[in-house]
């Protein structure tokens, strides 16, 4: 093979730098800020998690929400967010992802002013809506800001970084969340994110530059709202479904069956539209369809289990609000130190491997709840969670960057979109089918030692533990206490099956990346990018 002549090196095209020197220079000030927008979602909702009994709690303590009323309190955030996040991608893309994260900060921390000040359950599933609609808007434009700030060789690693924050966020949410339970009333978990987002948009209007697609095309308002309606529809199907444990019941079936045709027919319209919201053809990829993939099945299979290991610890074990959250600190932990670190192993040895091994650490977290009964020692709790924490933290980089750096750059809020629409989803599935997975065993396990219980409470006490306990502390100590038993034993059996379906969900995903992921990163290979030079982002402090 000759070489290349002289003269042909010496036409060949410089690579034009895509970023300005002035924002280059600030990106990690910049990845911070958005480190601290993406936290201020994760942390809310990991403060939920630890505050389910006190909300459960009658008033004055709580404000007596059901268990159905507590799904729906996590569950409503999450079909705002979820049917939105495609659209809120598509707006940052086209009008500016600065101001799109702006916007949907502002929303959020008004929305978490309102959930703070809620009389009733009703109110609280109403505001926290509102704060799935300001979160739809933060997630995608964090992604998508971060891509247009970082070269792609230095991607990897900052998407590491971010990863690495949702454990900083896991660990700081729970032990917030119980530090403010001890002290003030249980909206302060909500009202402790206004401080943070004021602080968040003032950092954001000085550091973060705005950026958007240099050449958006027509608006594609048929596939926009074809995914609206498509998502809300599968996620209210997913949700209801879980609420009744019953997922052949006409209510649950029809939005389940109407959203996924909704949805085949956004697919439809999207690879016939010679403008299409978003290019189906990326799908093709098998290493894109198997990250995305990926990102669904481990969020279905740890969302569910993140759901009940908090009445675990807190109904069965007997722990507080804050001791529930140090427990959960060596997941947050490993995440923290492994997931920046990930793409250093991912180089080494492919991230089909890598992501294998991860969602197969997930797996076996998952499984060895099956081994838990109200006795096992804290040091074996830490333990697990450790290992599920270290699994994620090499599981969520490299998938994210697969994603990430299959779209152009100047589409990065779109993939984004796809990215969290995927886990959202999947997250949404878990709760709701793993959910009731537990709700239907544990009712099948409690309804043979309620003969104490009178007539009139015995459906109450057959919905969840808190509802058993609660009729049982009103049975009193002597005639409640073989009920409390039973309350514990019959919510182990049936945690015990939930954790075996999560752990083969995890399976199934080990076994796609095994299949589709790619053996090695082809970060350092030098190939050339597919996409069009990202135009100069707006100056800040001019």
């Amino acid at each position: 093979m000759s070489a290349p002549s002289p003269s042909a090196s010496a036409h060949a095209p410089a690579p034009e730098p895509r970023i300005p020197e002035a924002i280059h220079r600030r990106r990690w000030w910049i990845l911070t800020v958005l480190m601290f927008s993406l936290l201020i979602v994760v942390l809310d909702n990991s403060i939920l998690n630890v505050a389910v009994k006190t909300i459960a709690s009658p008033a004055p303590t709580g404000i007596g929400a059901t268990q159905s009323e507590l799904e729906w309190a996590i569950n409503s955030y999450t079909l705002v967010f979820a049917g939105l996040l495609f659209t809120a991608g598509l707006l940052g893309d086209r009008i500016g992802r600065k101001k799109v994260l702006l916007f949907g900060i502002l929303v959020f921390g008004i929305g978490s002013a309102l959930a703070a000040m809620s009389a009733s359950p009703g109110e609280l599933i109403t505001w926290r809506a509102l704060m799935g609609f300001g979160a739809a808007f933060v997630m995608p434009a964090t992604l998508a800001v971060l891509m247009n700030v970082f070269e792609r060789d230095e991607q990897p690693k900052a998407i590491g970084i971010w990863a690495g924050s949702v454990g900083l966020g896991i660990a700081i949410g729970p032990i917030t969340g119980g530090l403010l339970l001890e002290h003030f009333w249980w909206g302060s978990i909500f009202l402790v994110n206004v401080p943070v987002v004021i602080l968040a948009l003032v950092a954001m209007a000085i550091l973060v530059p705005d950026s958007r697609d240099p050449k958006p095309g027509k608006v594609d308002p048929v596939g926009v709202a074809l995914s609206i309606v498509g998502l809300v529809l599968l996620v209210y199907g997913i949700i209801r479904g879980g609420e009744l444990a019953d997922f052949t019941d006409t209510t649950v079936l029809l939005p389940i069956v109407g959203g996924l045709l909704v949805l085949a027919g956004f697919v439809w319209h999207e690879k016939r539209s010679s403008h299409p919201a978003i290019d189906i053809t990326y799908f093709r990829k098998p290493a894109f369809s198997a990250a995305v993939a990926a990102i669904a099945l481990v969020f279905f299979a740890l969302m569910g289990v993140t759901f009940f290991s908090a009445f675990y610890l807190q109904s069965v074990r007997g722990y507080s609000a804050l001791q529930s959250g140090l427990l959960i600190v060596p997941l947050a932990a490993a995440q923290m130190i492994f997931a920046p670190r990930a793409r250093l192993v991912v180089d080494r040895f492919g991230a089909r491997a890598v992501c294998t091994v991860g969602m197969l650490l997930v797996a076996a977290g998952l499984a060895s709840f099956a081994l838990f009964d109200a006795g096992t020692p804290v040091w074996v709790l830490c333990l697990v969670f450790f290992v599920q924490g270290t699994g994620m933290a090499h599981i969520m980089p490299p998938v994210t960057v697969a994603v990430m750096q299959a779209l152009p750059r100047e589409k990065a809020g779109s993939g984004s979109a796809i990215n969290n629409t995927f886990r959202q989803v999947g997250g949404a599935l878990g709760i709701a089918v793993l959910g009731s997975v537990l709700s239907a065993v544990y009712r099948g396990d409690i309804e043979g030692h309620l003969g104490a219980v009178p007539a009139g409470a015995r459906a109450v006490a057959g919905e969840s533990i808190e509802a058993t306990l609660g009729v049982a502390e009103k049975l009193g100590p002597v005639a409640g206490k073989p009920l409390v038993a039973a309350a514990h034993d019959a919510f182990i059996s049936a945690m015990h099956v939930t954790a075996l379906g999560s752990a083969a969900v995890a399976l199934i995903g080990a076994l796609v990346v095994g299949l589709y992921l790619p053996g090695r990163t082809r970060a350092a290979t030098g190939e050339p990018e597919d996409q069009a030079p990202q135009p100069a982002e707006e100056p800040v402090g001019r």
